[in-house]
């Protein structure tokens, strides 16, 4: 809740029912932040993914923690370079030791957080920097009773947070002894950057000859766009240098955004026996502090600038993240479609073999002419349509064979070509995968240049299926009185296979007599159809059973290509839009506290 000193708000809008909409709003922010997919390998992909991971982490760790409690105290965090003297400054501002310093570097392996006792409801929970544990530490070198003793500070794992309970520390605010910014240890690096975007405001700690340092600037830098207060110690200070080293300190401050940061000078000086720094050595950062600590409507504004610093930030980082969530659905869709590209040119292929005659060459004219006969056949159809039909009639009936033996020649050649045409789609897929670094990525090293197993029985399974639903289109048409006998003297093979026929052989279903392939082939599959359903009937049927094998190819090759689309998840991108969106409400957000 916030503090009555607070002013209200522009809007008109209560204090509570604005930070309750705006913790709403960051936890949203959150939940779609944590279920962005950037599972392709696009370059820059590892810094959204780190953005994300951070932007979540500083959403748990402060942002969130902050907004449900602008009154709690301040959380100071003390870091810097590798011996700069963190460990040490922290003692002096207590009066006595509390955190181990000494040669061996990194001194600071564990997180200490000293804070008054009075303070130690906001901390022994999890509402800051949730994914630490707590541990309750005792002061090194204190004398504590036995059923309160706790590890000291550097025995606890790494995981966990250090509480340290002392009077010394300034009600309204606590210090956090970080480990080093530069550590050797990535686990310290990581931690150190995790506690310090958990700020909310930084005592920075350097020394006279490392200040200039890249690694401590980048921090430094990164407190500017946070807006951060920030108190720079400049450590173990030569008197003899101390004008020289303080004044190009200020002006690299002001030239980068921190020019109203507080520099305190602490000179070199020899600790005592304990490794304590003269009290007056650090006084005035002392006193600093706990002026700090006293003034409520200060900690509020402290507490107010940092949050709204960092939210606008924040604000930066999910539209970078927006942008490489769109670029993600952008990839996705351009493999997506190269693949669909692929299979649907295969199924035109085909479509385009069944019907302009290629086809019906080979095994599939030998099958039919044996049949039907040649050019005496041929004659008497043209001679006697109706004499036509009872030679056939009687064909058939006595020898169904040969239709069968059309079919069978027509599920063969037909099986060749899907089949030829599904290998074509899947190396032509492949290739353009491997020829995109993300395609490369979620191919790996399997190879999808050739159909899946098993796709040639299901090619023959499915050819069979539609030779089977063009017998029941015989059947169907031939149930009429006036078509019955004519129907029953052709058979349902025969009539199916003249069907088949002619599918294979119009351009764009029937058109009349004048289309014939391989000697009129065509011509004379049409003629026996028209002559027992008409010439309407006849066209309908065609139609009928392209579009019925349209469908079946569409299906064979999708399936295929499910080898490929099955890769990409399909949530690749999806909240970009939504993301973008959050940027523009947390800039709001920042712009309106």
């Amino acid at each position: 809740m916030t503090t009555s000193n607070e002013p209200q708000p522009a809007n008109g809008q209560k204090p509570e029912a604005q930070s309750a909409a705006a913790v709403a709003l960051l936890e949203s922010v959150r939940r779609d932040l944590s279920s962005a997919a950037l599972p392709l390998e696009l370059p820059g992909v590892e810094r959204a993914r780190l953005d994300i991971r951070n932007c979540v982490a500083q959403l748990d760790d402060y942002i969130l923690p902050r907004y449900r409690s602008l009154d709690a105290p301040l959380l100071a965090v003390v870091g810097g370079s590798t011996g700069a003297g963190k460990s040490t400054l922290v003692n002096a501002l207590v009066g006595h030791p509390v955190t181990r310093a000494g040669a061996i570097r990194p001194t600071t392996r564990q997180p200490i957080l000293l804070h008054h006792p009075a303070d130690a409801a906001w901390f022994e929970d999890q509402r800051v920097l949730p994914s630490l544990s707590r541990i309750r530490g005792t002061v090194v070198g204190a004398p504590v009773p036995a059923n309160q003793a706790g590890p000291a500070p550097d025995a606890a794992p790494i995981s966990s947070l250090v509480l340290v309970g002392d009077p010394a520390v300034p009600e309204g605010i606590a210090l956090l002894d970080a480990p080093d910014v530069d550590s050797i240890s990535d686990d310290n690096r990581k931690l150190a950057g995790q506690l310090l975007a958990a700020a909310d405001l930084w005592v920075f700690v350097t020394t006279a000859n490392r200040y200039a340092d890249a690694v401590p600037w980048k921090l430094l830098l990164d407190a500017a766009s946070r807006d951060i207060m920030v108190a720079v110690v400049l450590d173990r200070v030569p008197p003899a240098a101390e004008a020289e080293v303080s004044e190009d300190l200020r002006a690299m401050l002001a030239r980068e955004g921190l020019g109203d940061a507080g520099l305190f000078v602490i000179p070199e000086v020899a600790l005592d026996r304990l490794g304590m720094l003269p009290a007056e050595a650090t006084q005035a950062l002392g006193t600093w502090l706990r002026n700090l600590a006293a003034d409520a409507a200060g900690r509020a504004d402290i507490a107010r600038r940092t949050l709204n610093g960092t939210v606008k930030a924040l604000s930066h980082r999910v539209e970078l993240v927006a942008d490489a969530s769109e670029e993600q659905r952008r990839a996705a869709g351009l493999l997506g479609e190269d693949a669909r590209s692929a299979y649907l040119d295969a199924v035109a292929r085909i479509l385009d073999a069944t019907k302009d005659g290629a086809l019906l060459r080979g095994e599939v004219l030998a099958r039919w002419q044996d049949f039907v006969g040649t050019g005496e056949f041929f004659r008497s159809l043209e001679q006697n349509i109706g004499r036509f039909r009872d030679r056939v009639g009687a064909f058939f009936r006595g020898e169904p064979t040969p239709a069968i033996r059309v079919e069978t020649a027509i599920e063969t050649g037909l099986q060749a070509v899907i089949v030829d045409e599904a290998a074509n789609a899947a190396e032509d897929a492949d290739q353009r995968w491997r020829s995109d670094p993300a395609g490369r990525q979620l191919l790996g090293t399997d190879d999808l240049s050739g159909t899946s197993p098993g796709f040639d029985d299901a090619v023959a399974a499915e050819i069979r299926a539609w030779q089977g639903s063009l017998m029941e289109l015989i059947r169907t048409e031939g149930q009429g009185k006036r078509a019955q006998a004519r129907w029953l003297s052709f058979g349902v093979n025969g009539l199916g296979a003249a069907l088949m026929i002619v599918v294979f052989s119009m351009t764009a279903g029937l058109t009349g007599l004048e289309i014939g392939v391989a000697g009129g082939t065509a011509v004379v599959g049409q003629k026996l159809l028209e002559a027992v359903f008409g010439e309407d009937a006849v066209r309908r049927l065609a139609r009928t059973a392209r579009e019925d094998l349209h469908i079946r190819c569409q299906n064979l090759l999708q399936a295929e290509q499910r080898r490929f689309l099955d890769r990409l998840d399909p949530d690749t991108g999806a909240g970009a839009e939504v993301l973008t969106g959050h940027a523009l409400a947390l800039k709001k957000l920042a712009g309106a506290a």
